[in-house]
């Protein structure tokens, strides 16, 4: 009975703990404790919905929906079909492969820099560098258009990013800046949250989509027959990201310099369908 008396008078070890942590964390009693504790869940669970609501961005810079103008730019396969360089399903498939073995070589080190450093100045000195690069003049006002027109988009629709916006004002004012797509794409996917791996495969994914649908109006390959190929490429592009992926600008380079020279023959087809 006297032990029971002692072990009622002195709290148990549980609770002495419990204390000495609301001690450690703070000076409060524990009803303001739990009180902190209540908004700290509250907290959580508003972050948890704003993570899932940037998931939701992330997905739809990639949708095709976008009106950026890639589906304007058959990347030089136009060019490349009147040359008789690619005339069936075949032709087509190494076509896409030299295509985006190009692309990992030369533009993912811009997407993995501006991922990076997802800021004006990063940008304005990796957009003048791309634009001496880009001696084809077809591919170059390519990629303009289209970066100007991601960038003219992105200030619209991610209005909660009000540094987009600000970027694109300052850009226009200095009037210097090309507005590269390569440059622009990471800068949006730093801005947004995606890492760098994901940004560069996110590029390749939109290159390989953005040329087979060209293929698709082209009558080079139908849709069904352009899902299936898409879908075949894929462990080829894996293969290329891996190989291109997290390179500095300074390695930048073309690794097909015939797809660039057949590119740069768009501008005198007789009849066209795509810009480039």
């Amino acid at each position: 009975m006297e032990i029971d008396k002692e072990n009622k008078k002195r709290p148990s070890s549980d609770s002495l703990v419990q204390l000495s942590q609301w001690q450690l964390h703070n000076s409060d009693p524990p009803t303001v404790a739990f009180a902190r504790s209540m908004d700290l869940n509250r907290e959580n669970k508003k972050r948890v919905i704003s993570d899932s609501f940037l998931q939701w961005s992330q997905w739809q810079l990639l949708d095709s929906i976008l009106p950026t103008g890639g589906f304007a730019h058959s990347f030089g396969l136009e060019a490349a079909i009147q040359a008789r360089i690619v005339s069936c399903p075949e032709d087509l498939q190494t076509f896409v492969i030299h295509l985006l073995e190009n692309t990992g070589s030369l533009l993912l080190p811009f997407v993995y820099s501006t991922t990076m450093s997802p800021d004006f100045e990063t940008r304005l000195k990796l957009d003048k560098m791309l634009d001496a690069m880009l001696t084809n003049e077809v591919s170059r006002k390519a990629s303009i258009s289209q970066g100007s027109a991601l960038m003219r988009v992105a200030a619209s629709v991610y209005s909660e990013i009000p540094s987009l916006k600000s970027m694109r004002e300052a850009s226009l004012s200095s009037g210097v800046v090309s507005f590269h797509h390569a440059p622009m794409f990471g800068v949006i996917c730093g801005l947004l949250g995606l890492d760098s791996a994901t940004s560069q495969r996110a590029y390749m994914f939109i290159t390989m989509r953005d040329v087979i649908s060209a293929a698709t109006r082209l009558n080079l390959v139908g849709p069904l027959g352009a899902a299936v190929l898409q879908h075949q490429i894929a462990p080829v592009a894996e293969a290329i990201l891996n190989r291109w992926k997290d390179r500095p600008v300074e390695e930048a380079c073309q690794t097909v310099a015939l797809l660039d020279i057949v590119q740069g023959c768009h501008g005198y087809l007789f009849s066209r369908l795509f810009c480039s």
